[in-house]
C-alpha cells in the first residue's frame, strides 16, 4: 500500500473448456504479469480453472480431480508472489458440488468461498448454493476454511480487509456485499463469468456501479 492505496488487477486468461492444465498455465502467466506491475490483489473469473461452460462435465470425477490438482500446483507456482489471488473452480465438499473462489497467498490456499446465489438453470443443475456458517474442508490433507462469511485482513496493512463474492450474488435481494461492508470490508472482489452475449459487459458495469 502506498499513500493509502493498493494496486488491484482483474485478469481474463485464455481458457479451454475442461483443460485444467492449460487454464492453470494461462492463469499463472497472468499472475506473473500482474506481479511485475505491482498488483497486490489479483482476481480471476469464476470457474476459470475448468471453464464456465463445461455443462455436465462438471459431474465428471476426473474434471474435479484435475481442477483440484491444478489449484495446488498454481498455489505452489505462485508462492513467491506477494499478493492475494482469487481463482474460480468447481469443488466437492461433503458430497455436494459448489462453485467456489479459492483464495491463495504465498503458496497456501487460505479458504474456499462458495457461490451463494445461483442465477440460472445451468448453475442450479450443477451446483449447490453455499450460504451457511464457515466449515472446515480438507485439501491435500490440510484444513481449509469453507464458507461465505470470511474477511481476509493484512497484518501489515490494518486498513485492508478483503471480502470475496461470486457472480450474481450482486443481484440478490440482500446481497452478501452489504453484509461484508457492515462487517468492515474495505475491498470486495467479485469473480464473474458468463457465456458471450451482446451487451453483457455494459450490463455488469452498471450493476457493479449500483
Amino acid at each position: 500500500m502506498r499513500d493509502g492505496f493498493i494496486k488491484v488487477a482483474a485478469g481474463t486468461p485464455d481458457v479451454k473448456v475442461a483443460d485444467c492444465i492449460f487454464n492453470r498455465e494461462q492463469i499463472a502467466a497472468c499472475v506473473r504479469e500482474m506481479d511485475a506491475k505491482g498488483a497486490k490483489l489479483m482476481v480471476f473469473p469464476e470457474l476459470c480453472l475448468t471453464g464456465y461452460t463445461c455443462g455436465d462435465l462438471f459431474f465428471q470425477d476426473q474434471l474435479l480431480k484435475s481442477a483440484k490438482e491444478q489449484l495446488l500446483i498454481l498455489a505452489e507456482e505462485t508462492k513467491d508472489v506477494d499478493a492475494l489471488i482469487f481463482v474460480g473452480l468447481p469443488y466437492e465438499h461433503a458430497g455436494k458440488l459448489y462453485n467456489v473462489a479459492a483464495v491463495l497467498n504465498k503458496g497456501e490456499v487460505l479458504a474456499l468461498v462458495p457461490k451463494y446465489y445461483l442465477s440460472n438453470y445451468s448453475e442450479n443443475r450443477h451446483f449447490i448454493w453455499g450460504k451457511g456458517p464457515v466449515e472446515i474442508t480438507y485439501l491435500n490433507g490440510e484444513e481449509v476454511a469453507f464458507g461465505t462469511d470470511l474477511l481476509f485482513e493484512c497484518e501489515q496493512l490494518s486498513g485492508l480487509k478483503v471480502a470475496v463474492d461470486i457472480g450474481d450474488n450482486l443481484v440478490d435481494i440482500k446481497p452478501l456485499s452489504a453484509d461484508f461492508a457492515h462487517a468492515g470490508a474495505t475491498v470486495i472482489v467479485n469473480l464473474t463469468a458468463r457465456a458471450d452475449m451482446v451487451g453483457r459487459d455494459a450490463f455488469y458495469k452498471e450493476l457493479i456501479k449500483t
